[in-house]
């Protein structure tokens, strides 16, 4: 297993929109191992392909204190199914460092496959459906930071690039 780099915005790769897995690979089973050992070291809860420059519709999840859930979902499609929503404050990995609240759906259900590519549905609610639904943003090339303020998205913006130009 490697550690992979982790995209950091404003990355212009970062808005790639990326495409279904048509089959399973090995390939695809070791860039999951490779995404849950980086999300894991980093340390976040969730992680898109998009973030570490695989422009594949897959992602990993572990919100467990102990880091021993790890969940995959290759190709997820959300149905909403309650449209009350709710206030959560959200970070992220490709932003790193800023947090801040975010309103999404509280209920959802997601169609995907996993890692062996057979397919599930399952309906999730609380941090598990506000993680699923974020990071399925970055498979459309999206980031939390779009949900805020183009003042509050230009200061992350700004404080990131002169970060970004220090370590360089």
């Amino acid at each position: 297993m490697a550690l992979l780099p982790i995209l950091e915005f404003p990355d212009p790769r970062l808005r790639t929109v990326a495409k279904p897995v048509v089959e399973v690979t090995d390939a695809h089973r070791v860039l999951i191992k490779d995404m849950l050992e980086t999300m894991y070291d980093a340390p976040g809860i969730g992680l898109a392909a998009t973030q570490v420059n695989v422009h594949e519709r897959i992602l990993v999840i572990d919100i467990s204190e102990d880091k021993s859930e790890p969940r995959v979902f290759i190709n997820p499609v959300v149905d909403i199914l309650d449209p009350e929503l709710g206030e959560y404050d959200e970070g992220c990995l490709s932003v790193p460092g800023f947090y801040d609240t975010v309103t999404r759906p509280q209920r959802i259900r997601v169609t995907a496959m996993n890692e062996h590519g057979e397919n599930f549905k399952e309906e999730l609610s609380g941090l598990m459906a506000i993680c699923l639904q974020h990071e399925i943003d970055h498979l459309e090339g999206k980031l939390f930071v779009d949900y805020l303020s183009p003042l509050k998205r230009n200061r992350i913006r700004k404080k990131l690039e002169k970060q970004h130009r220090a370590q360089a």
